[in-house]
């Protein structure tokens, strides 16, 4: 006997905020540390779709696997994102002394496959939305030094 794999999904959008709505998302390098934090949990089921960070907080839609409760997959979230962007920004450490980045503060909804496209339009637009500018600080290459 095969086991079928499990067609439903679980997608919802999620809203999430740093302690003291502090404006922790300027730079770029910042957004991808906390980006990598959330795509290691691809490795446990979880799907990313459109993803923002204007300034103060952070937008996602995700797929949330159903052996996960929404609690225990935020605790997830949040604390791999956290260690992950205070591995890679050891400043942030003066901030937030005592390790804890985001607040309690969430908030959720479950979208569908026909109102996902409105929901990731949504994410897409916050930049826009907030006029935000975000700062790339991300180092480039030097491709013009290199030996011939």
């Amino acid at each position: 006997m095969t086991r079928q794999t499990d067609t439903r999904n679980n997608w919802l959008t999620l809203q999430i905020l740093p302690k003291c709505r502090y404006k922790c998302f300027r730079r770029q390098s910042v957004i991808d540390s906390c980006i990598a934090g959330f795509k290691e949990l691809e490795a446990f089921g979880f799907e990313f779709g459109e993803m923002a960070f204007p300034i103060d907080h952070a937008h996602l839609s995700l797929n949330l696997p159903k052996k996960y409760s929404l609690q225990d997959a935020l605790v997830m979230l949040k604390g791999n994102s956290a260690k992950k962007i205070f591995a890679e920004h050891p400043g942030f450490r003066k901030r937030y002394p005592r390790g804890s980045f985001w607040s309690q503060y969430e908030h959720h909804q479950s979208i569908g496959w026909k109102s996902k496209e409105d929901a990731e339009n949504y994410i897409r637009n916050q930049l826009k939305h907030h006029n935000v500018k975000i700062i790339d600080d991300r180092q480039n290459k030097l491709t013009s030094f290199n030996a011939e």
